[in-house]
C-alpha cells in the first residue's frame, strides 16, 4: 500500500510539473521570446533609437533604467532612447540571466543584464534587472510593458 501511495504521489508531482511547464509556454515559444529580447539588445547596442522604439507597441508603457518619468507614448519612448544614444555612445548591454514565459499571446521575460561603458579610459560596469511584457500580434512579439532598474 505504501508503494502504491508513493507511486501515485510521484505521478501527481510529475503531472503538476508538466502542467506548470506547459502553462509557461513551449520551448519554441520561450526561444521566440528570448530572441525578441535579443533583438532589443542588438538594437540598443547598435545605438539606433528608431530601431529600438520600433520594438514597442503603440500603447506600450515604459519605465527606463535612468528615467524619472514613465513613458506612455511612442514619441516619449523614442525620446528616451534618443537621449540614451546621445549620452552614452559607447554603452553596451548584455543579458546575463532571463526567464521567458509565454501565456498564449502574452509573453513575459524577466532577468538581469550588465551595461558596460568606457569613460576616460576606465570601464564602468553596472548590473540591472528587467521585465519585458510582450504581446504577439501578426506573428511578431512587441513590447507592451518594460521596466528596468539598477540592482542595488
Amino acid at each position: 500500500m505504501y508503494r502504491l501511495i508513493h507511486a501515485l504521489c510521484c505521478l501527481l508531482l510529475l503531472c503538476a510539473a508538466t502542467v506548470r511547464a506547459a502553462d509557461e509556454g513551449t520551448a519554441e515559444e520561450k526561444a521566440e521570446l528570448a530572441a525578441a529580447t535579443q533583438a532589443w539588445v542588438d538594437a540598443f547596442n547598435a545605438r539606433d533609437a528608431g530601431r529600438i522604439a520600433a520594438l514597442y507597441a503603440p500603447e506600450a508603457v515604459f519605465w527606463g533604467t535612468v528615467s524619472k518619468t514613465i513613458r506612455i507614448t511612442p514619441a516619449a519612448v523614442l525620446d528616451y532612447f534618443q537621449a540614451s544614444v546621445a549620452n552614452g555612445p559607447h554603452l553596451r548591454i548584455a543579458v546575463v540571466d532571463q526567464y521567458p514565459r509565454v501565456y498564449g499571446a502574452i509573453g513575459i521575460n524577466t532577468g538581469a543584464y550588465t551595461s558596460r561603458e568606457s569613460r576616460n579610459g576606465e570601464e564602468i560596469v553596472k548590473a540591472s534587472r528587467f521585465t519585458f511584457v510582450y504581446r504577439k500580434q501578426d506573428g511578431r512579439w512587441t513590447i507592451i510593458e518594460h521596466h528596468s532598474s539598477r540592482i542595488p
